[in-house]
């Protein structure tokens, strides 16, 4: 059986909401609710984060957490996965993004399952190329075998940010895709309008022990709860 773990990069650090993954709702961090919620996957969970001070505190909780973790190179993030991922002698990797606090960990356990049918280190599978969950839900899937290539080779800032480009030219590409299209939607956190959204869904609807589909009938059902984020332009990589 491959041994597959989750990565999640996380810091202190963002642009438009900074220290927002150690913002509390409940009196709980986001970044515990996303890293509960990916544990619900049943495979590991390790925290790719920085060498800067201000992320000693993620590095912290990780080890509270009792979970892995790895300090790196804030800009070179393909580097920190890299590294993550062989330090801790992973063979499947499921990339995602700690500002993602209703992240559904049994969807991506449907994911890799599909993934390690397939059975090839070429495959790149993921439910983002085609965009039809929220945003918000975002996993990515590839093999170590891919993640060393790009290591080595992908060159440029953007395709060392961003983890995946170098990734995506070379694989083949393979897709999760939600039986209607609720791309519209948007429960990640990058401003203090997405996290007024997930406050109210964690506080007055439980979002948090929802799963991805009971997830979008809240969100279909509340479009006034929508409306708060919907203006919010996701950053351009």
């Amino acid at each position: 059986m491959k041994k597959v773990g989750i990565i999640s990069q996380a810091r202190m650090t963002s642009t438009r909401l900074p220290g927002k993954v150690l913002l509390l709702v409940k009196n709980v961090s986001l970044l515990k609710y996303h890293t509960d919620r990916l544990r619900q996957s049943g495979y590991p969970v390790f925290l790719a984060t920085t060498v800067n001070p201000t992320d000693d505190v993620i590095a912290e909780f990780a080890i509270t957490e009792n979970l892995g973790w790895y300090r790196g190179d804030e800009n070179h993030v393909l580097s920190r996965f890299y590294e993550t991922a062989k330090n801790h002698g992973l063979e499947v990797i499921v990339r995602v993004t700690s500002d993602c606090p209703l992240v559904d960990g049994e969807l991506i356990k449907q994911g890799v399952e599909e993934y390690l049918k397939i059975n090839s280190e070429s495959v790149y599978l993921s439910n983002t190329v085609i965009r039809s969950y929220p945003r918000g839900l975002d996993f990515e899937i590839f093999s170590f075998r891919l993640l060393a290539e790009a290591a080595k080779k992908a060159q440029g800032s953007f395709q060392q940010e961003h983890v995946t480009p170098y990734i995506k030219e070379q694989a083949t590409l393979e897709h999760i895709v939600y039986p209607e299209d609720a791309s519209n939607f948007r429960i990640t956190v990058d401003t203090p309008e997405d996290f007024e959204l997930i406050q109210i869904l964690i506080e007055n609807f439980a979002a948090d022990q929802l799963g991805s589909k009971d997830l979008i009938r809240l969100l279909r059902n509340h479009p006034e709860l929508t409306q708060i984020n919907a203006h919010i332009e996701q950053k351009k990589i």
